[in-house]
């Protein structure tokens, strides 16, 4: 399931709960998911329980980025793992990707849920 919670009327926040790997064989579907959200609105993917990503997690990323840049939007990584911060940073994609002033999902605010399929 995703938390979902829109910080303001154009961006949505996005806390896949059944992502744990953005590898490849896992990230068509994320891209999947998501191009169709980051074409309408500006996204804060939530990605503080992802512990691994590789280049096709990474290409994903960029995909998404792109899709929402092309539709004047934005698309942001909020809560990176360790993991993920420091391979985004290693790559130099860490300058476009990563955010590091949103705040999580309020625990006080409810959160709608969107199926993972």
């Amino acid at each position: 399931m995703n938390r979902i919670h829109s910080n303001t009327a154009e961006t949505i926040y996005i806390a896949p709960g059944d992502l744990h790997e953005l590898v490849r064989g896992e990230e068509q579907c994320l891209v999947e998911r998501l191009t169709p959200v980051v074409r309408r609105q500006s996204v804060m993917l939530d990605l503080s329980r992802v512990d691994r990503i590789d280049a096709a997690g990474i290409a994903a990323l960029i995909s998404l980025y792109g899709t929402a840049q092309n539709a004047g939007n934005e698309f942001n990584i909020v809560h990176a793992s360790h993991r993920v911060a420091d391979i985004l940073t290693l790559v130099g994609l860490d300058h476009f990707l990563l955010s590091h002033d949103a705040a999580p999902c309020p625990p006080d605010v409810e959160c709608a849920e969107m199926p993972a399929a």
